[in-house]
Parts: C-alpha cells; structure tokens; sequence
C-alpha cells in the first residue's frame, strides 16, 4: 500500500505538521493523480477548525486538486498517463439514486463521499476517513475525475475545481446569459469567479462589495458596476433592477435589503454560508414574487462543462502560489480576508 507525504491538521487549532498518508494501489477504473497544485478554500478552514462541527483529526484537507496522471488501471478509457487531470470536492457517491443518476452526485440521496473529513467503509486500505489534496499523490475512480484542458496552467485550474464550480452551477442553472442582470454579492474568492463567468455568459454584472476597496479589479474582471453595500445610495440605485444575486459572503448581512434590490420573479442565492441563521421578512419575498435558494457545487458532467469554458474563454482565477511552509500564515489570511483572490499550494514543496 503506497504512502505519500502530506500536510496533516493534527487538531482543530494547531499548526500543520508535513506527514504521511496511504493511498490505496489503484484498481481497474482507477485514476493515479501526481498533485501538482492544491488550492485553499475557506471551506478548509471551516472544516478543519471544527467550525461546522466536529472533524476527524489528523486531517488533511484540500478539495481543488490540479496534477498529472501518472498511472491508470486497465478499465480506464477517458485518461491516460501523462494528461492533466483534477478532483474536486467529492470523490464518489452512491451511483444509483436519481441525482446520481441525473449527474447531480452532489446532491447524493445516499451520502456523497466528500475528498476528505468522510467516512470510508471499514477496512478500507487507506484508512478510516478521506484524505484531501494537501498531498502529494491522489487515487480516484475515474468517473469522478476531471479533465483539465491544456490550455489551463494547473496551478490556476485548481481553485476552479471548487470556487469555479460554485458560481458555474448556479449562473446556469438560473439561465444567466446575454439580457440578465445579475449581481455578485461580495468579491473574494468565490464572487471574482462568478463576476468572470457572468461576464463571460453576457450578463450585466454588478458587484456588491463592501466597500470599494477592490471596484478596479471588478470592472478589471467583467463588472459594469462596482457599489458599496456599506452606502445608502447603492439601495437606491439598484432597486429592483436585478433578475438574480449570487451571495457569496459568510458574514452577516440584512437580506430583506438585499431582496430589495430583485425585480419581479427575481432570485437570490446563497452559495456563501454565514454561521448564524439567514433572517428574512416574509413580506421581502411576497411583494415581488421573489424566490431564497441554496446552491452546492456541481455535478461531475457540469464541472467538466466549467472547466471546457473557462479554457474556451481563458478565465482563471487571481492566485497567490504559495510553499508547503507558509499553509499557516496564508490560512490566517484568508481568515482575515487578506487574499486576492485565491491561494494555491505548490505541493511538490510538501
């Protein structure tokens, strides 16, 4: 059983200590990723600090895994050595529930096998619960692989796996394209991928920062406007002027003002998830028929499609690459909203 090293969370709130893990020896439908990059998402942090409950340490986290193949099993047909190939936030799900089978894994009746912080089944040679991408090697079924089109430089391609995918679905799925006004509700990692594919899908995209610490970098990526929440005048401007918003923000916001800002039949979606309870009026909703809706990742087929686009229109995500030793120091930054916009583990430093 090989063993590759790693970067493991040892508990909640501890540094990260370089490890090993196991990875079982790949079976006939078997991918074998050599991870190249390993971006860092906040969901990461959540997890690992036991900020969505409790997690099982060791841990190592990482679900936006870029690398190259480097062996396959005999049954595999859509990968061969030597391609560029990623795994997103999921590595398998029960295959026969009707979101399985509607190409919706994610949303798995059964439970979805999560890339890391799940439960395998006992016996399992590479232990008792997944191990994510702060690794250096990755063996996944190739059904839940990705290809990554060689027009995408693995280091930018890993955020897209998880933040790419984020804001794909959700656009699409609310036929966002040429005529829509769509909002983007807070610009960090997540909202500077949707002001990108927004854009790129022709919608009139606004974002709807805190502040206007970052409005050249929103136009710079698509926006038409860039408005302060933080400003009165922002609710005046924009009422009821927009057919869908993306609220990609954890914090704590006044959605019935938000919801103010939605033209009749309007919707807004939450891909951002605040700690404390979402509170909203009943009246918000019922004066223009408005809808409040959730949104998680995306489907194997529709990652694919996301990452076919973004290398058919050349958008990547903004990224800081960073080494195996400044994981600590980048997490509190990204904690402290000190990113722009996303950080990628060169993981060959690990």
């Amino acid at each position: 059983m090989p063993t590759v090293a790693a970067l493991a969370a040892p508990s909640a709130h501890a540094p990260f200590e370089r490890t090993t893990i196991a990875r079982r020896e790949p079976g006939p439908r078997d991918v074998v990723i050599d991870i190249a990059f390993a971006g860092i998402c906040h969901s990461d942090i959540h997890t690992v600090r036991d900020e969505w409950g409790a997690a099982h340490h060791p841990l190592v986290p990482g679900h936006e895994i870029a690398g190259v193949v480097s062996a396959v099993g005999g049954e595999v047909t859509r990968f061969a050595v030597g391609d560029h190939a990623g795994v997103g936030c999921f590595v398998d799900s029960c295959r026969e529930c009707e979101n399985c089978l509607a190409g919706e894994e994610q949303y798995c009746l059964r439970g979805t096998r999560y890339t890391y912080n799940t439960p395998l089944p006992e016996g399992d040679p590479e232990g008792a619960w997944t191990q994510g991408g702060y690794s250096r090697q990755i063996v996944v079924d190739e059904d839940y692989t990705l290809r990554i089109p060689d027009s995408l430089p693995l280091d930018a391609a890993a955020p897209l796996l998880c933040a790419g995918i984020t804001l794909y679905s959700p656009l699409k799925h609310w036929g966002v394209g040429p005529g829509t006004k769509v909002g983007i509700l807070g610009m960090g990692g997540l909202g500077h991928m949707g002001v990108k594919i927004a854009a790129a899908l022709g919608a009139e995209v606004t974002v709807l920062g805190h502040s206007l610490a970052k409005r050249d970098d929103g136009i710079r990526f698509g926006a038409t406007r860039y408005l302060a929440t933080t400003d009165p005048a922002t609710f005046r401007e924009l009422h009821r002027s927009l057919d869908l918003i993306v609220s990609t923000v954890s914090a704590d916001i006044d959605l019935n003002r938000v919801l103010g800002l939605l033209r009749l039949d309007g919707a807004l979606v939450n891909v951002g998830l605040p700690e404390k309870l979402l509170s909203i009026s009943p009246f918000a909703l019922t004066d223009q028929r408005l809808s409040v809706a959730g949104s998680n990742i995306g489907g194997i087929r529709e990652t694919q499609e996301m990452l076919d686009f973004c290398a058919e229109h050349d958008i990547t995500p903004q990224i800081e690459v960073i080494d195996a030793d400044g994981v600590d120091a980048a997490w509190d930054r990204v904690v402290a909203s000190d990113v722009r916009y996303r950080f990628v583990i060169d993981v060959a430093t690990i």
